[in-house]
């Protein structure tokens, strides 16, 4: 970890959070105005905690990544693979920028998207997020639910959490969709679902 890494000195900078994961440590700069400034966001914290670590993924993204937390924190459980952390929000990709330096995370690119319209094409073998609660139901469907599973390798793996308030939402788009869905842990507040590429009855994993 660059210890030395000053925090920005942009006018937003609120706080440096410290972050434990799988006895490694982590340090997040935080904004005022970025997504969970003041702690590691709970559904991050679950998410982070569900994700089968055998996998051996090369491609990752991490789909709305604010200040970048998950997309680091992969980055340092699989070093030989290409991260990409993907937010519409700029000030949100300054500091997710910032903090793959100040966690010495390399392999962490970061870029300016609204969902996966800047993107850049292929298969990628791990996508991740934190959905967003507040954007209404069709933009979760079509940003969170039917992009990335288009954006997926043949053996890939869609891993997100969400607020205990679209926990009727996601297996009802899931059921309507015939899509491989499944709910992995739920914690008060948070579940944590995987969906896999392919119709379901495709695999042993089918739901």
């Amino acid at each position: 970890m660059r210890a030395s890494l000053a925090p920005p000195d942009d006018g937003y900078f609120k706080k440096r959070i410290a972050y434990e994961h799988r006895g490694m440590r982590f340090e997040f700069d935080v904004a005022h105005t970025i997504f969970s400034s003041f702690q590691i966001d709970e559904g991050t914290d679950l998410l982070l905690r569900t994700i089968d670590v055998a996998l051996a993924p090369r491609r990752i993204i991490d789909m709305g990544c604010g200040c970048g937390v998950i997309g680091v924190v992969l980055a340092r459980l699989f070093p030989e693979a290409e991260v990409l952390a993907v937010d519409r929000d700029l000030l949100a990709v300054r500091y997710a920028q910032h903090n793959a330096r100040l966690n010495e995370a390399a392999n962490v690119r970061v870029i300016g998207s609204v969902g996966f319209e800047a993107v850049p094409a292929g298969a990628y073998d791990l996508i991740v997020s934190n959905v967003p609660a507040k954007i209404g139901d069709d933009a979760i469907d079509a940003e969170f639910i039917r992009a990335p599973l288009a954006r997926l390798a043949p053996t890939g793996a869609y891993w997100f959490v969400v607020v205990s308030g679209l926990n009727r939402l996601i297996p009802a788009l899931g059921s309507a969709q015939a899509l491989r869905l499944r709910q992995m842990r739920k914690r008060s507040g948070h579940a944590v679902y995987r969906l896999l590429p392919g119709p379901r009855g495709a695999g042993p994993d089918a739901v």
